[in-house]
């Protein structure tokens, strides 16, 4: 989409920078990488009252210009490359209005790489709330630029901040916070007349800055080297000075426009509940409670839709093999693709739920308590607490989570977290469980409260954090690094989650789920019909007259002959032969070759397992009686014991291989890409895959008997 006008939001994290662009944008949005580097590039678009079309840019959150990560970094890279094809033409910066002497740090550095800006005083209904009394006028003079006030969370505001972007080319450029010339300005002159930049500020940025900047020649950056040492320019001391003097900017504008309440009121409520939630033995607790409250929902409120979508596709299907003609065309098209996707389709509730209490977690606040918390029991396994926020945000997917330790500065403990988060159960991996656990763990409550399925999944969720943090100890010993990692963070206060963020939420997650998912299941369904429905030489033909004979014909039914034939020739197709090849090494796990099919094709993505089986058991099928996956699969027995394929034993074996096997290429083309070294997902391959075999071959010996 062409637009009019780029704008860039900018904001220090916990500002409502991402809500507000959620209420600009609406559904008309996308996500990309910023050329070079592998952050994520959010941007959408809006309709301006004038009639013009404004793209929205939603920078990373920071607090200072001066980067601490690759994410940090990409604000000032944004803003000061001038010839940058996502350079803006106005900047909306985003001030929490209830803690502005932090925010303005940020606005004053931005306001002096004299862009056109616009402030947007965010959070106004908390800032009432607590008595804080600001003059929109005056703070709005002294800056030299427009100031909205809204509340993105109420969409308060908004239109006004729309109509301030349509007359932002009529904005004149705000003047210096600060003396830029009073900090190394004998530097700071030779890097203009070097460079040719009239900006002083900018000049003062890229000697701080220019070892990291791609948009200045390698030649270029070592001229700036030898400015700095040819007059004995100190970065870090330059830095304090400056912002000493933008503090007493702030303080000197707060304290002609901002009245707070002189005595304190006491202690906020989100203190008082911090004291609960966080606390040392009570917050566990409470955080095991809403997991286990979490996992009981998505069993027993996913149940309906997801029986009214399984009954769906089993009606599509069977309509289909009556109105379409016989033959190979109509078998691709229903038992490959559609039997494919039904058996991944199905389960969209699920993560619609698990996504939605992921949003109301991260939304209220609660999500960073559990960072917070975590932080201690990080640093024994000798990692950090900013290793968490990766880890808990793996229980949905682990490549934005692995993109995250960017914030890690300490190698080692970044590198630990990217080896241990992918063992973290991640969306991919809820629908093979609540498959496996509906066949063999009965649906019933304990204490009339705790149903026995969902105590299961949750077993798997907390297991799957006990084992990261297990196998992080582990490489804590394996890992050597001399730097020691440091965690700030700073808690948001509690707040009702925004309902409209949370659907918009499931609904984003779940088309995503749906597209990437959808597009490999097809590729892999229409591969193994194929695999399934031929066979090597002629095994099908001498299949065929072998059953032709008069003791078969005779002595069967039609139905029973159909079934025994289909049985025959997917044994002998190619997919047969690969999983009887497999079949030897796979069997002390408890698994069939049948199986075996499922756990290669799955090593593209995970979800795979379960349509892979859905196509599996609909060529081994009858059309006269189409099933959904789970009843396909419950009803699948044993040739040789006669007993059903999906026992207890072998259940919970499949869930051990998939709980630390390494089954998606995603992640590993990502840990490729932020360690710039195959030899780090290799190993992480190798060693997933050895706990993976491992962990099922212990939990099969030990529950292979059990009745």
């Amino acid at each position: 989409m062409k637009a009019d006008i780029r704008v860039a939001l900018v904001g220090n994290p916990n500002t409502g920078k991402s809500t507000l662009f959620n209420v600009l944008t609406g559904l008309n949005q996308k996500i990309g990488n910023f050329p070079g580097v592998t952050v994520d590039k959010k941007v959408g678009y809006t309709t301006l009252p004038d009639g013009r079309t404004a793209e929205i840019i939603d920078l990373p959150g920071t607090y200072s210009i001066y980067p601490k990560s690759q994410d940090e970094s990409i604000v000032f890279s944004v803003l000061a490359d001038r010839h940058n094809a996502h350079t803006p033409d106005l900047v909306v910066v985003i001030l929490d209005a209830s803690n502005l002497k932090r925010n303005l740090l940020l606005y004053s550095q931005v306001a002096d790489l004299k862009i056109p800006v616009i402030v947007a005083l965010n959070m106004m209904d908390m800032a009432k709330k607590a008595d804080i009394d600001i003059d929109v006028n005056l703070f709005a003079k002294k800056l030299g630029v427009p100031v909205v006030p809204i509340s993105a969370r109420k969409n308060e505001g908004t239109a006004e901040l729309k109509k301030a972007i349509s007359f932002a080319n009529k904005f004149a450029f705000q003047e210096d916070s600060i003396d830029v010339n009073s900090i190394a300005p004998e530097l700071v002159e030779a890097i203009q007349k070097e460079l040719n930049i009239e900006n002083p500020y900018l000049a003062l940025q890229l000697a701080h800055q220019h070892e990291t900047l791609k948009f200045l020649t390698p030649e270029q950056s070592d001229r700036i080297e030898e400015l700095e040492k040819e007059h004995s320019f100190h970065s870090q001391k330059a830095q304090g000075q400056e912002t000493i003097a933008r503090y007493a900017f702030i303080n000197d504008l707060l304290y002609d426009t901002v009245k707070k309440p002189l005595t304190a009121q006491g202690e906020t409520h989100s203190n008082k509940i911090d004291k609960i939630l966080t606390h040392k033995f009570f917050g566990f607790v409470i955080f095991f409670a809403i997991l286990m409250f979490m996992f009981q929902a998505i069993f027993s409120w996913s149940s309906y839709p997801m029986e009214l979508i399984g009954d769906a596709f089993v009606w599509v299907q069977d309509n289909l093999h009556h109105v379409l003609p016989p033959g190979p065309l109509t078998s691709l098209l229903v038992d490959g693709v559609i039997a494919g996707l039904s058996g991944v389709m199905v389960f969209i509730p699920q993560i619609a739920i698990l996504f939605a209490f992921i949003s109301i977690l991260e939304d209220t606040g609660y999500m960073s308590r559990v960072t917070f918390m975590m932080d201690k029991l990080m640093r024994k396994v000798g990692l950090n607490g900013k290793s968490v926020v990766p880890l808990i945000g793996g229980f949905a997917c682990a490549v934005p989570s692995i993109m995250g330790t960017r914030t890690i500065e300490n190698w080692k403990d970044r590198m630990i977290t990217i080896m241990v988060t992918p063992l973290v159960t991640c969306s991919a991996r809820l629908p093979i469980y609540t498959l496996l656990i509906a066949l063999v763990v009965p649906n019933r409550n304990i204490w009339w409260v705790f149903n026995m399925q969902g105590l299961a999944l949750t077993g798997m969720y907390v297991f799957s954090l006990i084992s990261a943090v297990v196998v992080a100890w582990v490489f804590k010993f394996i890992l050597k690094g001399k730097e020691r990692g440091y965690f700030i963070m700073e808690l948001p206060v509690y707040r009702m989650p925004r309902w409209n963020n949370v659907i918009f939420s499931m609904y984003d997650r779940s088309k995503a789920f749906v597209f990437q998912a959808g597009k490999v299941i097809i590729a892999v369904s229409i591969i193994l019909w194929v695999l399934a429905s031929y066979g090597p030489g002629d095994r099908f033909a001498k299949i065929d007259a072998q059953y032709s004979k008069p003791q078969y014909t005779q002595h069967m039914t039609p139905d029973s002959l159909s079934r025994t034939v289909s049985s025959a020739k997917l044994e002998n197709s190619y997919a047969g032969v690969l999983g009887h090849t497999i079949e030897p090494v796979i069997r002390p796990l408890g698994f069939d070759w049948k199986i075996g099919i499922a756990l290669i094709t799955s090593f593209a993505a995970r979800e795979v397992f379960v349509g892979t089986m859905a196509t599996i058991y609909s060529v081994n099928g009858s059309a006269e009686k189409m099933e959904s996956v789970y009843q396909k699969m419950k009803e699948a027995k044993n040739p040789d014991t006669g007993q059903p394929v999906f026992t207890l034993a072998v259940a919970f074996s499949l869930m051990m291989f998939y709980a630390f096997a390494m089954q998606c290429a995603s992640t590993v083309a990502i840990v490729f890409r932020e360690t710039k070294n195959w030899r780090w997902p290799a190993i992480q391959f190798a060693y997933m895959t050895v706990l993976a075999y491992a962990a099922s071959f212990i939990a099969y010996t030990l529950l292979r008997y059990k009745v």
